[in-house]
């Protein structure tokens, strides 16, 4: 049976959690492998950062495990050691979903590294029923390939995402736009897609909709921008911000819109870095937003005053983006949340 016919449903992040997963990266996988360490000081932080307000369980390597524990000395941080070839535990672990009870369970999607685009990935694959057999928890097993950053929810009924993504012919081929909403609705209980076009320029996840825009409460969205014409990203914002604009909610709502004005472009080894403030992630009663320095020291500040005005009873608590960035993605890319039990 489907989540649907059972009644779970995918909460919005923002709901209560009773901990937070996150993969530790693997050096053989790393886009610039030689930045490991830099890497690594970013990883710390970000788990740091997040055990001031919950619980973090960090995925890890058996053979990595000793190195990584001697970094932490807190009772909120735990480890839980399972083979993998990647960090991103966003696309490659468990989506979890919760039913009137309020009791959890998760869904095992098909992970295939991002349209085959990296090799191996089979350890990846096998993350996700890992983690749920581990805390004893209820398995969907779908037959789709899917990555959870490609998607977000408002609790409400609606998802966000975007078609360069998800129907992309590198995750399934044989599925058409009707069909693959028709997966999105049986597992997470939702009763509308709103399809953005493109995700931003550079990213190798072909346009996950967690660098371009996010609920921040039911009939409200945020939405980076880009305003110089010159730029990759103007033609792509301007776009999704127009779909927006145009688009109603599960509950026949239209949106309220708040736009975050994009870093400056930022390139490592002639690659543009991808770059967003909207793959922040929620923490219980916070915030971790990634923050870039530099150039964008003025969109950091920005950023932090926007979130703060739209979420004035979170704290706003940032990290360095840009250690991050270099492993390919950012906090939100790498987290998972394990919404809390009961109602």
């Amino acid at each position: 049976m489907y989540p649907r016919e059972l009644n779970y449903k995918m909460p919005a992040e923002w709901t209560a959690h009773q901990r937070t997963f996150i993969s530790w990266p693997v050096q053989e996988s790393m886009v610039y492998p030689d930045d490991y360490e830099h890497v690594w000081n970013g990883y710390a932080e970000l788990v740091h950062a997040m055990a001031e307000f919950e619980p973090v369980t960090i995925v890890t390597n058996p053979d990595d495990i000793d190195k990584v524990k001697a970094i932490f000395v807190n009772e909120r941080v735990g480890f839980l050691p399972i083979e993998h070839n990647d960090a991103w535990l966003r696309d490659n672990g468990p989506t979890f979903v919760k039913n009137d009870e309020g009791d959890i369970a998760g869904i095992n999607w098909i992970f295939n590294a991002w349209g085959e685009k990296y090799s191996p990935w089979k350890l990846d694959n096998d993350v996700a029923p890992k983690i749920l057999e581990h805390f004893n928890v209820k398995k969907f097993d779908a037959q789709i390939v899917m990555e959870g950053g490609s998607f977000h929810v408002d609790g409400e009924g609606t998802l966000l995402t975007t078609e360069e993504c998800l129907l992309n012919p590198n995750r399934n081929p044989d599925l058409s736009k009707e069909q693959v909403e028709q997966y999105l609705k049986d597992y997470l209980s939702i009763e509308k897609v709103i399809w953005l076009n493109k995700g931003l320029s550079g990213d190798e996840t072909d346009g996950h909709v967690d660098n371009v825009a996010c609920f921040a409460e039911p009939g409200k969205v945020i939405i980076q921008v880009c305003h110089d014409p010159s730029d990759d990203n103007y033609q792509i914002t301007q776009e999704n911000l127009e779909i927006l604009r145009e688009a109603t909610d599960a509950k026949g709502r239209k949106l309220e819109i708040i736009e975050i004005e994009q870093p400056p472009a930022s390139h490592f080894e002639e690659s543009r870095l991808t770059l967003s403030y909207l793959n922040f992630y929620f923490v219980n009663g916070g915030i971790i937003l990634p923050v870039f320095g530099g150039v964008a020291k003025e969109t950091d500040q920005n950023a932090i005053a926007v979130l703060q005005r739209t979420f004035p009873n979170r704290k706003i608590r940032t990290i360095d983006g840009m250690a991050i960035i270099k492993e390919g993605g950012n906090v939100h890319c790498t987290t998972q949340q394990m919404p809390a039990v009961g109602k």
